[in-house]
């Protein structure tokens, strides 16, 4: 095995014990989009189930956004490749978003919206505990930094996350993982994106945020860990509380 998957795998496995990712007898919904994040977290959770001293089962979907080409059949095939059980469906939700009713909205928001709450509905469909997204280390990074700008708030998104009082956890295994990495493991396995025919892709404001950051990695190398230890790393002693009422 090559160096960088042992290292991403060395970090996908600390991420899977230190925010406790996976239980005996989970079923998890690997929720796949036809990039190589969300098909480097669905092989990571195969190879970690062949290996795992507990016993989980995995199920990829795929949900179509309905803007053409030929995504449903490439995943199908990638997943038959894999051995996983996988469930392809064909939605509107990407015409929906980008249609008239909603000019002036963010597409992005609408499509997100819609999407993840149908993943949601065909986890209970299918009796899945857990949800894999593919969101890795510069994902939270962006998020982080999105949720201060655009939403005036610290937050971001979180290795392990509860939902409706505990019936259904998000879990996200690259969280400790950057952008780099995935693309050389993709590389290594042979991974090829599907290519995105969003006609919003590259003009959100989450791209708008992600150059400036790869400028601040550029000239201070350290920058993006620095970052992901400062999420950690809170002291609210130095943070100004909410000025009282006048």
């Amino acid at each position: 095995m090559k160096y960088i998957i042992k290292e991403v795998n060395r970090l996908v496995g600390q991420a899977i014990h230190g925010y406790h990712l996976l239980d005996h007898g989970d079923r998890i919904l690997a929720a796949v989009s036809g990039g190589v994040d969300s098909m480097l977290a669905l092989w990571m959770l195969r190879q970690w189930r062949k290996k795992a001293p507990i016993g989980f089962e995995v199920l990829a979907v795929y949900l179509d956004m309905g803007f053409g080409g030929n995504a449903t059949e490439e995943l199908s095939a990638a997943f038959s490749g894999m051995g996983v059980q996988y469930h392809v469906e064909e939605t509107g939700y990407g015409a929906y978003a980008h249609g008239p009713e909603n000019r002036g909205k963010s597409p992005c928001f609408i499509c997100s919206m819609l999407r993840r709450k149908r993943i949601f509905e065909l986890a209970h469909h299918f009796g899945c505990n857990k949800v894999a997204f593919g969101h890795n280390q510069d994902d939270l990074i962006e998020t982080f930094f999105m949720n201060m700008i655009y939403s005036g708030e610290l937050s971001t998104m979180v290795p392990r996350q509860e939902m409706f009082k505990g019936l259904l956890t998000i879990i996200r295994p690259l969280a400790l993982v950057n952008k780099e990495r995935i693309e050389r493991v993709a590389e290594e396995l042979g991974m090829e994106p599907v290519p995105n025919p969003c006609p919003s892709a590259g003009r959100t404001k989450r791209a708008e945020v992600k150059e400036i950051l790869q400028g601040i990695y550029a000239s201070s190398p350290k920058a993006r860990g620095n970052i992901m230890h400062a999420l950690t790393n809170i002291r609210p002693e130095y943070l100004p509380l909410r000025p009282p009422p006048a």
